[in-house]
């Protein structure tokens, strides 16, 4: 796909100093690496020599995290527990000189935590702790004050939905129209059982799957995923759908406007881990800029090919983004 590349390096340019809101589901990814050269004699599992454990944000905090590689300022709003997992992953906002401000501690609540095990670069398993219940009012109450106070002065709102509590119908219901009031352009990165309450929005990012479940049918093929989307912008009050299709690229598709299908740019896949955290904080950075959505769509798609050539949760430079462009 032809693009100006002085043009979108003027945009990555302007990425700088750009306050962004980045409310939803915080997480502390943690990586256990190591070799394997044996099975288990006790059952038919390989067994894992550590070397080193590495521990990164997750969730909206890889949003915010993909946000700061960038030169922008993120707001992160969400939860956490009062535990271990808290303590890091408020120390590595911290290192982002993302203020805490926005976070609420939740006493008996879990802070989410994923742990990965890899060996060779390669996934050999995952598991998580974490609670999706509903959060306190009270905590609720908070969050959604201290989005409205973030919301002044900001170039752009990101939800960072992972249905894990963080967030509601009543805190889209609250938090999505001031943001249009204050023209704030928010874009989504959506799970389908709050989808109808993703509304004013300027853009959301679905993956193939949550497409196919927001819009009530089967992606088998181009066709498909081109009428899904349109689904999903004729159902909500929204601007634009990018659709993340893996090996397949992207698709977006504007209101009034022919859908546009942007090829996979990454050269190898080793890691997905993170990639629509990625794909949701560029391109929002990107509109908040000043680019048309086909911009900032080429622009998250450089990028996510970056971070899937990267093992665990990755970011990408604005010099990688040039270069994958």
């Amino acid at each position: 796909m032809p693009v100006d590349r002085a043009r979108l390096g003027s945009l990555l340019a302007a990425f700088r100093g750009r306050k962004v809101v980045v409310l939803g589901d915080l997480m502390l990814d943690h990586f256990i690496w190591g070799s394997v050269s044996r099975i288990s004699p006790e059952a038919p599992v390989p067994v894992v020599r550590v070397a080193k454990e590495s521990f990164h944000l997750g969730g909206a905090g890889n949003v915010a995290n993909n946000l700061a590689a960038l030169g922008a300022v993120p707001v992160p709003i969400g939860v956490v527990g009062k535990d271990d997992a808290a303590r890091r992953a408020l120390e590595l906002l911290g290192a982002l000189n993302a203020a805490p401000s926005g976070i609420v501690e939740v006493p008996g609540r879990s802070t989410t935590k994923k742990t990965r095990i890899v060996a060779h670069a390669q996934q050999v398993v995952r598991f998580d702790r974490e609670e999706d219940g509903e959060l306190p009012r009270e905590a609720s109450d908070r969050l959604l004050a201290s989005a409205r106070a973030a919301l002044r002065g900001a170039a752009a709102l990101i939800i960072s939905d992972y249905e894990k509590g963080v967030v509601t119908e009543r805190l889209l219901h609250e938090i999505l129209p001031e943001a249009k009031r204050l023209g704030v352009p928010a874009v989504v990165d959506p799970k389908p059982t709050h989808f109808r309450a993703y509304q004013p929005i300027a853009a959301i990012t679905p993956n193939t799957s949550e497409a196919a479940q927001m819009s009530g049918m089967r992606i088998r093929d181009d066709a498909d995923a081109v009428t899904a989307s349109g689904v999903i912008l004729k159902e909500i009050d929204c601007g634009a759908v990018l659709l993340t299709r893996g090996e397949k690229g992207m698709l977006l598709i504007e209101k009034g406007a022919k859908p546009v299908t942007i090829p996979a740019a990454a050269r190898e896949v080793y890691d997905v881990t993170g990639a629509g955290d990625t794909v949701v904080a560029v391109f929002a950075l990107a509109l908040s800029a000043g680019a048309a959505p086909l911009e900032a769509a080429i622009i998250a798609n450089a990028a996510a090919s970056v971070v899937v050539g990267k093992v665990g949760t990755a970011c990408a430079s604005a010099d990688e983004i040039l270069a994958a462009l």
